[in-house]
């Protein structure tokens, strides 16, 4: 595990502490969590944007498809 410095206004600290506090959780944990939803959504969007590009051009193909799959 790496350990990682973080430098916040002191505002945004106070409230994140307060935040984890809330929650009953320790400040790392709810930190951690927001980052693990964060780069779930990263790799969603990615993965996402990569079918885009392999359809891209492809409309009249895929429209063809659905026509033909619902009978």
């Amino acid at each position: 595990m790496a350990a990682l410095t973080v430098r916040l206004p002191d505002e945004k600290h106070k409230r994140l502490k307060a935040m984890a506090r809330s929650r009953g959780t320790p400040l790392n944990r709810l930190i951690d969590e927001m980052t693990t939803l964060m780069l779930a959504e990263f790799d969603a969007e990615t993965r996402f944007r990569l079918r885009a590009e392999r359809g891209s051009g492809k409309a009249a193909r895929g429209l063809a498809l659905l026509e033909k799959a619902a009978g």
